[in-house]
């Protein structure tokens, strides 16, 4: 059984919010020591890893909520995850074509840029009016 604050180091999440995940119910069945504090088991950590996924698939709170009861729904709402996750992944898609864009459009500067202070070009720009 893992504490909270060995909880954060194993998965990287912070305090406040592992803290807030189980008070939002992200983190299903979680258990108490006789201190009442929580504990976290191997289980636990494979969950919370898989929240910290979700959440960077852009998934809000209440996605993650909807996503969570179908989980405990069992083996009958894997189609219904399986839509969930679709979308995510057709926006993350959309997201990287957008930045890979991004990436080529400052790789083709950098090279213009380079070739104009290179004198293999000359400088001409859409902004600057010459005659």
């Amino acid at each position: 059984m893992y504490s909270m604050k060995e909880v954060c180091k194993k998965t990287g999440m912070t305090y406040e919010t592992l803290k807030y995940y189980c008070n939002e119910g992200l983190i299903p069945n979680v258990k108490r020591d006789d201190n009442n504090y929580r504990v976290f088991d191997d289980r636990d950590i494979a969950w919370i890893d898989s929240l910290s996924c979700l959440k960077q698939c852009g998934m809000s709170i209440s996605e993650m909520k909807e996503y969570i009861q179908l989980c405990l729904k069992g083996e009958s709402s894997i189609p219904e995850r399986k839509i969930i996750l679709d979308k995510k992944k057709e926006l993350l898609e959309r997201k990287l074509k957008e930045v890979n864009d991004s990436i080529q459009y400052i790789n083709t500067k950098q090279q213009f840029y380079d070739d104009v202070l290179d004198g293999k070009i000359k400088y001409k720009s859409n902004l600057i009016i010459t005659n």
